[in-house]
């Protein structure tokens, strides 16, 4: 692993820039705090051995300027560090040393750059460094050991946390990998147990239907091909969940039906015994929801709720449920100062997020979720409802007879 490291000079790491500039502002701290001690230790050894010159002291204090590209361009970044710092040794006798400056530089080289092109910079370093700290006259023992031993243990600094960090990376992938097919197969589940209800009734009406007609023997037909496809569906649909089941614990005890929009307020009363005050308002004129959008509903509010119980400290939370024509929108937001632990665990967000995603996409939806311009942590979703779907949520909850 540690010889195939990302060279960031082909276009690697550049998080952390902005505004369209190559460098961002931790870069600028890196660079202005690397100047300044390579200055000061100038002066204070230049004092030691007959004093400062003013080009010595200016080349010490602008050779960290290159460190401005240690992200983007790091190869580049180095080769303008040592043509600066041998100047500034060739210019004053400031006897041996390894500034702040030159170790940053190599330092970043070993983190992004591969292993063949970490070894050269660290030897043209070591050379450099010794060759023109001694004026190109016969170094010491003391000169000839102290350069390369430096560079050394900054490149192998560099090189183990960068291991480490490509290790950090990959475990966190795994994570996130692992909590999709939970959160997968969870969803397997409860689509299972809301599906299969659904199916079990169409049989049990179609077979009691077909009981009860007269003797049209063509509706009769129908009926009973109704009823063996609705029993073939549900034996069908139980052999392709139960693969994804697999290895799942049995449960207990029997299943209670699934949750959906219309059990918001009890999620609002939980959160609140619970110590987070939470408000929930409904805009739109309420309307049955799928099954399977419900629950996706209820799951979106009971995640956002719990995170704010865990991240947002003291705060109240507000939970808005709008129903419109063709979408419906759930949002639910925290006043506290946790937002960014919430989102703060990179791209995919805690397990939490990921499997509101998993859900939303299942439908088709978007979901946003971040700290909020006006303080606290936010979570949106939007899900796209048909009017199909609206009408066949309404036969299921009884209100409209056919």
């Amino acid at each position: 692993m540690a010889g195939h490291q990302e060279d960031a000079s082909a276009g690697g790491d550049r998080r952390g820039t902005s505004d369209g500039l190559p460098w961002s502002q931790a870069d600028a701290l890196v660079v202005v705090t690397a100047s300044v001690l390579d200055a000061v230790g100038y002066l204070l050894i230049a004092a030691v051995g007959g004093g400062a010159t003013v080009p010595g002291f200016l080349l010490a204090l602008v050779s960290g300027l290159p460190l401005l590209l240690r992200r983007t361009r790091p190869l580049a970044m180095i080769a303008g560090v040592l043509p600066l710092q041998a100047a500034c040794n060739l210019v004053e006798p400031v006897g041996i040393h390894f500034g702040a400056v030159l170790t940053v530089a190599l330092y970043t080289v070993a983190r992004h750059c591969r292993i063949g092109a970490t070894a050269a910079v660290a030897v043209l370093t070591s050379v450099l460094t010794v060759a023109t700290q001694s004026h190109f006259r016969r170094p010491g023992w003391d000169a000839v050991l102290a350069a390369p031993l430096s560079s050394l243990l900054v490149v192998g600094a560099g090189l183990v946390f960068a291991r480490w960090q490509r290790e950090v990376a990959a475990n966190r992938r795994l994570l996130a990998d692992r909590a999709v097919a939970e959160e997968r197969r969870r969803i397997a589940r409860e689509l299972h147990d809301i599906v299969a209800h659904h199916i079990t009734t169409m049989q049990l009406m179609a077979g009691g239907a077909r009981a009860n007609l007269a003797d049209p023997e063509v509706v009769r037909d129908a009926l009973v091909t109704l009823e063996a496809s609705g029993r073939l569906a549900l034996r069908e649909m139980r052999q392709l969940l139960d693969v994804l089941r697999a290895g799942d614990e049995p449960d207990a005890s029997p299943s209670a039906p699934q949750p959906g929009a219309d059990d918001l307020g009890r999620l609002v009363d939980d959160s609140c015994r619970a110590g987070l005050p939470t408000e929930l308002t409904v805009h739109g004129t309420p309307h049955p929801l799928p099954p399977t959008l419900g629950l996706t509903v209820f799951r979106i509010v009971q995640e956002a709720l719990t995170n704010a119980r865990k991240y947002a400290g003291p705060a109240r939370a507000r939970v808005v449920l709008t129903y419109r024509q063709d979408v419906v929108v759930v949002s639910v937001r925290d006043d506290g100062a946790g937002g960014a632990a919430v989102g703060g665990s990179g791209e995919g967000g805690g397990h939490g997020l990921i499997g509101m995603r998993e859900r939303v996409a299942l439908h088709g939806g978007t979901l946003s979720t971040g700290p909020h311009p006006d303080g606290g942590f936010a979570v949106l979703a939007e899900l796209p409802l048909t009017p199909d779907e609206t009408a066949e949520a309404a036969v299921q909850h009884g209100e409209v007879f056919v």
